[in-house]
């Protein structure tokens, strides 16, 4: 009897060490964290952002505004932030932002995908642009993007080259691939080096398209080279924008127009992410064809909460907060369980896309709007108490519509039967 009690309790304390070990496992050491083990980890939620509050990025966020950010992502449980050039003040002061906070609570946990903004020759200029011809300011971008990775090794664990550099709808900058796979390739050569850490993930951040998942002008030998030399494929995906440029999905069916409201929208929201999905499979697929193993993550999608152009009440019926939010919840759902990292695009709204028209939908993709509500889709966090005591600005962090769902639905358009959906497709 006594030797059967002893080896059950041997089993119970085996049993509990695999426990704890598998428990453990599951866990990362922030000395130890790189970018392979956090992309697609669960606990390591990713989050497009741009800290800017003004209608103009001459008023850079301060210091101050960008620690308030961090705590506010912190606590929904964002750690793995991208940010997109690093000419402007705002990336260098993100990644100062972190250090300070994480000098003074050595629990704070933010990481950083660092974006080179690429441009073509003559962009943003009143000269003829060069599609074939990179700008000469490329160079001086990637250079600043080692040095930051270099000052900020425990912060910075992947380097972005370009974002939408590549698709053709980009026509006042895109860039041949033959461009982004030289600036990947000298990334790549500097970790062989030790000039860069041999952790840190180099990718290019484009829409599916770009990434061989669309047409087939986009297949050619620098493609898969690039796709070759990327440490994964970042990969971009708007079903909110095709509800304009290519609404085959878009619509309410003839079987659910009898349907309550939310039913109606819910249905169609569904055949959104299955769009979202479709694309993911398109790139997936284009890269097996190759006869090449990489990982792919998306590395942007989101859905605006308003717009008086395209994608509003004039056109497909597309953005207000309810349909936002379902579209955020789903992606985070399917997301997690596929075990992709998802870039949300974005935190917070930002009022400086769009200057000249407030209502245009690039100023309103954020979770948050800019004093700080958080809209419908993450009401859920409000309600738990996550932000409790904080502030954006001098405005605690509240619910939208004061938390009214009935007041949101007033709001709220159902877009048109599909059979009598007409063709929004721009000029």
């Amino acid at each position: 009897m006594k030797l059967k009690k002893y080896l059950l309790g041997m089993v119970a304390v085996m049993l509990c060490v695999m426990a704890c070990t598998s428990k453990a496992k599951e866990q990362i050491n922030q000395r130890e964290v790189t970018a392979k083990l956090i992309l697609g980890h669960p606990d390591y939620l990713a989050m497009a952002y741009g800290g800017y509050r003004a209608s103009t990025r001459e008023i850079q966020p301060s210091i101050a505004e960008l620690k308030e950010d961090m705590r506010i992502l912190q606590a929904m449980g964002i750690k793995l932030l991208r940010t997109y050039n690093v000419t402007l003040p705002h990336a260098s002061n993100v990644l100062k932002a972190i250090r300070e906070l994480k000098s003074e609570d050595a629990h704070f946990e933010m990481y950083v995908m660092l974006g080179a903004w690429i441009d073509c020759k003559n962009a943003w200029t009143d000269q003829p642009v060069n599609h074939q011809e990179e700008s000469p300011h490329n160079e001086e971008e990637i250079i600043r993007a080692v040095a930051l990775a270099q000052q900020y090794p425990d912060i910075v664990k992947i380097i972005a080259v370009g974002n939408e550099a590549m698709v053709k709808w980009a026509t006042a900058y895109y860039v041949a691939p033959r461009v982004i796979l030289k600036w990947v390739n000298y990334l790549q050569n500097l970790k062989v080096k030790g000039t860069l850490s041999k952790d840190i993930w180099i990718t290019s951040s484009d829409n599916f398209a770009a990434w061989g998942g669309g047409e087939a002008s986009y297949h050619n030998k620098d493609l898969e080279a690039l796709i070759r030399s990327v440490d994964f494929i970042s990969m971009h995906t708007y079903p909110m924008h095709d509800t304009h440029y290519n609404p085959l999905f878009w619509g309410v069916l003839e079987t659910e127009k009898d349907l309550e409201k939310s039913q109606q929208i819910q249905a169609t929201i569904q055949r959104a992410v299955q769009y979202a999905k479709d694309q993911y499979q398109q790139v997936k697929a284009y890269v097996a064809q190759l006869g090449i193993e990489k990982p792919i993550h998306i590395g942007e999608t989101g859905w605006a909460t308003t717009s008086n152009e395209f994608y509003g009440d004039p056109g497909s019926r597309a953005t207000d907060e309810y349909k936002s939010g379902l579209y955020y919840q789903a992606m985070r759902a399917w997301t997690q369980e596929e075990g992709l990292s998802c870039f949300y695009f974005q935190a917070f709204d930002e009022p400086w896309k769009d200057a000249v028209n407030p209502q245009g939908s690039e100023n309103h993709f954020g979770l948050f709007t800019v004093s700080g509500q958080a809209k419908y889709a993450i009401w859920e966090l409000v309600d738990k108490g996550v932000f409790s005591g904080m502030k954006r600005g001098e405005h605690p962090i509240s619910k939208s519509y004061n938390g009214r769902l009935d007041s949101l639905m007033e709001t709220v358009k159902i877009p048109v039967l599909k059979k009598e959906l007409k063709s929004y497709q721009s000029h």
